[in-house]
């Protein structure tokens, strides 16, 4: 008995049309290398017009769950990436969304700032000092200073020897690093003098990292980090605000 599903309609049309062919796909009603049903299929089944078919498997094609072969039609790939995390672009556009980025940053590399205090070796000790001092000569001639600050928190998240830790630091990659994308969104990374003078700021928190780490002090590793990122966070939330206020005047 195959009873038809219902069709959720969460947000929009198409929306429930992708939870529900996504629901076949995750419990094989719709298994790898099947074909879907034609456009005009579906739009019977689920009452609904051609244009939210389509819009319906491009969000599946999104997913990768499945793929469109021209001229004979969409399998299924299967369950896709629905469940990788990641980052797009567009997701750090704005202030607002490295704001929630140095949130998430806070949660991850605070824990992993302590963990590395536990575990790091000599040699990963070695790599966080040569970032600092790129990052330090960098900030002093006036350079992009990005790639060196990357590498410091990425080396962090090495040293706790738990692999995810790094994986996740490298999906956010250098973008989640603010200065990377929004500097000529702040008023003081227009002014050199100012930037040089932010930049010794920062290379100050690192330090104090750094030598939290290398006395192997859990406890002030994680606290040096959450002051260092939660300062980042307050620098940007103050930045969109001025942003807010300036663009509504």
């Amino acid at each position: 008995m195959n009873a038809r599903p219902s069709l959720r309609r969460p947000r929009s049309l198409a929306h429930g049309l992708v939870d529900t062919l996504g629901e076949r796909i995750r419990t094989g009603l719709l298994a790898s290398g099947d074909k879907l049903p034609t456009e005009a299929a579906i739009m019977a089944e689920f009452s609904v017009s051609r244009t939210v078919v389509r819009e319906a498997i491009s969000k599946l094609q999104a997913a990768g769950q499945v793929e469109t072969r021209h001229g004979i039609g969409t399998f299924v790939l299967g369950m896709g990436e629905g469940g990788t995390f990641r980052i797009s672009p567009d997701q750090m556009a704005t202030l607002n969304d490295v704001v929630a980025v140095l949130e998430l940053r806070i949660g991850l590399e605070t824990e992993a700032a302590a963990l590395a205090a536990q575990r790091r070796s000599e040699t990963q000790l070695i790599v966080m000092r040569e970032a600092l001092a790129a990052f330090a000569a960098a900030a002093e001639a006036g350079r992009d200073a990005v790639g060196a600050d990357f590498l410091f928190h990425l080396e962090i998240a090495r040293a706790t020897g738990n692999p995810h830790f790094e994986q996740l630091m490298t999906t956010l990659g250098a973008p989640s690093i603010p200065r990377a994308r929004l500097a000529s969104l702040a008023a003081d990374q227009q002014d050199p003098a100012a930037q040089r003078e932010y930049l010794h700021r920062v290379n100050a928190e690192h330090e104090s990292i750094l030598n939290a780490i290398a006395a192997r002090d859990s406890e002030a590793a994680r606290a040096a980090m959450r002051t260092h990122l939660g300062n980042s966070r307050e620098r940007r939330r103050r930045a969109a605000l001025t942003l807010q206020d300036q663009t509504a005047a």
